[in-house]
Order: structure tokens, then C-alpha cells, then sequence
């Protein structure tokens, strides 16, 4: 675990009118394009500032990539919700019933891929995998302030 992990998550509510949104989006690649919109047209609505979310879209899209190509999901759940005035989480929960969670990679120098949770340790305040009480597969939570 970082610094900015935490180990107890606490999920994002199924409906909040107004405070979450969720999107099921198919294993494919074109999926990881309909979330970064979705996020941000969802956070746009509540006013985020654009450079935090641009941020949050750049963690959407690590997260729902990773999904996507690394797990036998056959459904993505992709949540954003607002916490608090000061606080929102996202959230994406992938298919994998494996149990094998998120493997810690390091990637080389080389290496095209592999920075994903990299960045999205570096991006937010806290952020955690656990397993998804509506998947039954991995849970990939992120959580950040509303303004830098």
C-alpha cells in the first residue's frame, strides 16, 4: 500500500439523484472513450474545476483501460460520486473473479505500458482495490479534492 491508500473503502451509494452516476460499459476499448466523457460531462455538471478534471478523467481512463485489458470481465461498472462540497471518488469495478487483484507491476524503461496505477497513486489523495460487492471482481476506488 502507498501512502495515499487506504484500506477501508467505503462505495459509492447505487442512487443518489444529483451526487452519483454510474455507467455499465462493455469490455472493449471504445468503452474507456465513453467514460472519459461520461466523467467529465458529470463533473462539468457540478462545477469541478477543469484542471482537477482533467485529472479525474485521466484516472477514469487508467482505471477502465486496465479493466478492459486485463481482466475477463464480461461488464464495467465506472462510478463518480460527490462526497462531500470538498471531495469526490471514482470508482471501477471490473468482472474478474479470479481473486487475484490488482498484480503490482514495475515496469522497465522501455516498457509502452504498465503506468497506469502509477499515476493514478500520484494523481489522487487516496486511493485502494478491494473486492466489488456488485461485481464480485476487483473494485479500483480513487478519491480527490474538488479544488487543488
Amino acid at each position: 500500500m502507498s501512502p495515499h491508500t487506504t484500506s477501508t473503502p467505503r462505495f459509492l451509494d447505487a442512487v443518489r439523484p444529483g451526487r452519483t452516476h454510474w455507467l455499465e460499459l462493455p469490455p472493449l476499448r471504445t468503452s474507456v472513450r465513453v467514460a472519459r466523457h461520461a466523467t467529465r460531462a458529470r463533473l462539468a455538471s457540478w462545477l469541478i474545476p477543469d484542471e482537477v478534471c482533467a485529472n479525474a478523467v485521466l484516472i477514469v481512463s487508467e482505471l477502465v483501460t486496465n479493466a478492459v485489458l486485463h481482466t475477463p470481465s464480461e461488464r464495467i461498472l465506472c462510478g463518480v460520486g460527490r462526497m462531500t462540497d470538498e471531495r469526490f471518488r471514482l470508482e471501477v469495478h471490473d468482472g474478474d473473479l479470479t481473486g487475484r487483484g490488482i498484480p503490482d507491476h514495475c515496469p522497465g524503461l522501455d516498457d509502452e505500458g504498465g503506468r497506469g496505477l502509477l499515476l493514478v497513486r500520484e494523481i489522487a489523495d487516496s486511493w485502494g482495490v478491494t473486492r466489488s460487492p456488485r461485481t464480485g471482481g476487483n473494485a479500483v476506488w480513487a478519491s480527490l479534492a474538488t479544488a487543488l
